[in-house]
């Protein structure tokens, strides 16, 4: 990977507490970064500050960037955290776009705004695109992820006029014991209970928390036209049954215990439709900047998971 031509040095994120948000947080503190964790509450250390995801204060969003030199923006409602009910697919829009907007007017109405912006969302742009590889050229799909997607990034716009550098952090699977979707998935195989979901010919295109963090860094960094949507995503995706194989192997556990589609559909409403959707989607961007990945495969995503801290 090339060096950075300069490093940021103050960085506001959202969502500092979830899976993704934590562990950027300590890996720019274990580097002295100063970072400021943004919180819809009202602070209570000294690295936080109140923002308002609804935008009604605005003045209180651009006192929470004020002096910040690049943004990352992970706050939004758990995809997979409750039956896609029609309120709680308000609440997943509402919580992504409004909180984009909002940042996204805060950030172009600075004096100084900072140089960069990176902005959460979704391979759900893409829709499911079954074993056909697609990459950030792909338009977007059909279905709410993908339409949830496409507003998600367009809310953004205040910022890319203003000239901030603005980047779409397309995220995939995140494989972790600790959270996540993948997260819960180990209790289930370390049970011996693990096993194909519906056909197990759909494509997950997954990257471990490791990777993640290393590439929403390297988006930070100050890489030449780098904006825009960037997928991040492992570079070898698998079929779910692939990916069952792994890990029953990894974790030395049986793998016959299939849940059929139906089952699935029961059990999890519209959500199970993402569940057995095929996503073939390669990291085109990262790769052709310069990104090296330090698990490639899917068996180095799991085996970086369980692995001890």
């Amino acid at each position: 990977m090339r060096e950075p031509a300069e490093r940021v040095e103050r960085i506001a994120v959202t969502g500092s507490s979830g899976l993704i948000g934590s562990a950027l947080v300590a890996a720019l503190r274990a580097d002295e970064v100063n970072v400021v964790r943004l919180v819809r509450r009202p602070p209570r250390a000294a690295d936080e500050e109140r923002w308002d995801p609804s935008g009604a204060e605005p003045e209180v969003n651009r006192a929470a960037l004020d002096g910040c030199t690049a943004v990352v923006h992970l706050a939004g409602a758990g995809v997979a955290d409750h039956r896609w009910t029609r309120r709680y697919k308000t609440e997943l829009r509402d919580s992504r776009v409004f909180g984009t907007a909002s940042l996204a007017r805060a950030i172009a109405s600075l004096d100084e705004p900072p140089r960069v912006f990176v902005s959460g969302s979704a391979i759900g742009y893409y829709g499911y695109t079954g074993s056909r590889p697609v990459d950030e050229h792909e338009p977007p799909g059909t279905g709410f992820l993908a339409e949830l997607s496409v507003d998600w990034e367009a809310a953004a716009e205040p910022a890319i006029r203003a000239g901030v550098r603005t980047v779409f952090a397309r995220t995939g699977l995140v494989v972790a014991a600790s959270g996540g979707a993948w997260g819960r998935l180990f209790p289930i195989f370390r049970a011996g209970i693990g096993g194909r979901l519906g056909s197990g010919r759909q494509y997950w295109s997954a990257i471990s928390l490791a990777d993640h963090v290393a590439a929403l860094r390297f988006l930070l960094d100050d890489v030449p036209g780098l904006a825009g949507p960037v997928n991040l995503t492992g570079p070898e995706p698998l079929t779910n049954r692939e990916v069952t194989r792994v890990m029953g192997r990894v974790l030395r556990r049986p793998t016959v215990c299939a849940v059929p589609a139906p089952v699935l559909r029961l059990v999890l409403g519209e959500f199970a439709q993402d569940v057995l959707g095929s996503q073939r989607v390669v990291p085109r961007r990262l790769l052709d900047a310069g990104f090296a990945f330090a698990h490639p495969t899917v068996e180095e995503q799991v085996l970086a998971a369980v692995a001890p801290a």
